[in-house]
């Protein structure tokens, strides 16, 4: 899947409000982040709880290029929780960490900006 990060891009065509409810945004906290090693752009491996309704998660992230695995664990990140499973390389991407490019495509995650229970649906 290519995403355009070009903040020129116009909007994409419009979708029904039922449509946008059946993408499960959650959020949930990168427990582990650990290199990807063999992935063609600097990316990391994460671990991220979303509490117990969802469980754990591994999402594969192009996110090197502006976060360490140390600034990660710990963090609260928002992500697509029912994607299906994707393999990405070696690894299985099991949901969709989300984050908006900057003028020179790293990419900074979206994360929410006071703590919320792991779990937490998009509102």
């Amino acid at each position: 899947m290519h995403l355009d990060h070009d903040a020129s891009t116009p909007p994409a065509d419009n979708i029904a409000f039922e449509d946008f409810l059946k993408v499960d945004i959650r959020v949930g906290t990168v427990i582990e982040a650990s290199v990807y090693e063999g992935a063609r752009k600097p990316s990391y491996k994460l671990v991220i709880d979303f509490g117990p309704g969802v469980g754990t998660r591994k999402s594969i992230g192009q996110v090197a290029a502006l976060y360490s695995c140390e600034d990660l664990v710990g963090k609260q990140v928002a992500a697509v929780v029912n994607f299906p499973p994707r393999q990405i390389g070696k690894a299985m991407s099991e949901c969709l960490t989300l984050g908006f490019g900057d003028e020179e495509a790293r990419i900074t995650l979206f994360s929410p900006d006071k703590r919320v229970p792991d779990g937490a649906r998009l509102a």
